[in-house]
């Protein structure tokens, strides 16, 4: 477990002077400095996946993560860089940690059909959980952003998985499961939009429910070889 020493003597002097405190000799503060407050790399990292998950990108300011993460503006540039840095990172994360249902599913399915069914019905559950924000980070972070950067790291995660969507519906033509003029380019960016769209209505306060509701509509009309 990773853990990042975090010093800001300026901000403690602030602080004591506020407090009515009587100034810290040189040698004290020194020795503070010398023994600087330490903190979890990884802890602070979920706190801003969960601060970017809820908020967004471009809402979420450097203040905002700050606090969420418990520490001061200079530790976050030396331990994570900037924050579109820290974006990068905390996407990773997400993906790693709440994401991976999807290419798990696509995987360990034997057919296109059951893995899309698996992969609907795991999103109803993951964007309605208790303890995290509703929905998808990468689908919601999207929302209003103004820098190229960012756009583009969402938009190729969200082509990655139209891409991969279509490459399971390929396997499945292939293998007879799916009708040999399947449009798969198509069908893919159907489930995309479903997805998506489930993404959003999760955040708009649809329930598990509600959304398994349409996991078993886009079921039923299902193409099948």
């Amino acid at each position: 477990m990773e853990r990042i020493e975090e010093t800001n003597p300026q901000v403690r002097a602030v602080e004591r002077a506020e407090r009515g405190a009587p100034a810290e000799s040189a040698e004290r503060a020194s020795r503070r400095r010398g023994r600087p407050r330490s903190f979890d790399r990884a802890t602070a990292l979920e706190k801003a996946v969960l601060a970017f998950w809820e908020h967004g990108y471009e809402a979420t300011s450097v203040s905002d993560l700050t606090r969420a993460m418990g520490i001061g503006a200079p530790s976050l540039y030396a331990a994570f860089g900037d924050k579109q840095a820290l974006f990068t990172e905390a996407v990773r994360v997400y993906d790693e940690r709440h994401r991976s249902f999807a290419p798990r599913a696509l995987a360990e399915e034997p057919t296109a059909r059951a893995a899309v069914e698996r992969l609907l019905r795991e999103a109803a559950v993951t964007y309605t959980a208790p303890g995290h924000p509703h929905g998808c980070l990468v689908l919601h972070a999207a929302t209003n952003c103004t820098s190229p950067e960012v756009e583009e790291l969402l938009r190729e995660r969200r082509e990655a998985d139209i891409a991969a969507f279509r490459s399971r519906m390929e396997q499945g033509v292939a293998a007879g499961e799916l009708p040999a003029d399947t449009d798969t380019g198509a069908l893919a960016r159907y489930v995309g939009a479903l997805i998506q769209g489930m993404s959003q209505q999760a955040r708009d306060g649809a329930s598990r429910g509600e959304l398994e509701a349409l996991a078993e509509i886009a079921m039923a009309i299902w193409p099948r070889g």
